[in-house]
């Protein structure tokens, strides 16, 4: 895996490029010159895991023949204060399940991705405790 990160100005806005092609933007805050141009690189890191645990969510769900017809990931993270570095101490994910979903099933992909299969949880776990909550919405 290979990702290359490019200056996009003269301050903090960088663009990362994967093998495929695919890019994304981040920059830092206005409190340290930057410009809000992106995401910054420790909401990313939360945005990974929803992406990872969505994906792993909706594969458990389809090998279990659930009708998901929607999913929806918050992710909330609270950092070490007045730290350097400022690691993430909590991180909760909370699920938004839309279809005809078993609840019980529901329960199971959402705790195999986060406990389980999803590899940003597993890294974050590490340093963070990692709560996770669903419901499953009509």
């Amino acid at each position: 895996m290979k990702i290359e990160v490019n200056r996009l100005n003269d301050a903090y806005h960088m663009e990362a490029v994967n093998e495929q092609g695919n890019r994304v933007e981040m920059d830092g805050s206005p409190d340290i010159g930057g410009g809000n141009n992106g995401m910054r690189p420790m909401q990313m890191l939360l945005a990974a895991m929803g992406g990872c645990s969505g994906i792993d969510v909706i594969s458990v769900l389809k090998k279990q023949r659930q009708d998901l017809r929607d999913i929806k990931i918050t992710i909330t993270g609270e950092r070490e204060k007045d730290a350097v570095p400022s690691l993430y101490t909590e991180v909760h994910a909370h699920f938004r399940l839309y279809g005809n979903i078993d609840p019980q099933k529901a329960e199971k992909a959402v705790s195999l991705s986060v406990e389980k299969y999803c590899s940003v949880a597993r890294t974050l776990e590490k340093n963070a405790k990692i709560t996770y909550s669903f419901e499953v919405l009509e």
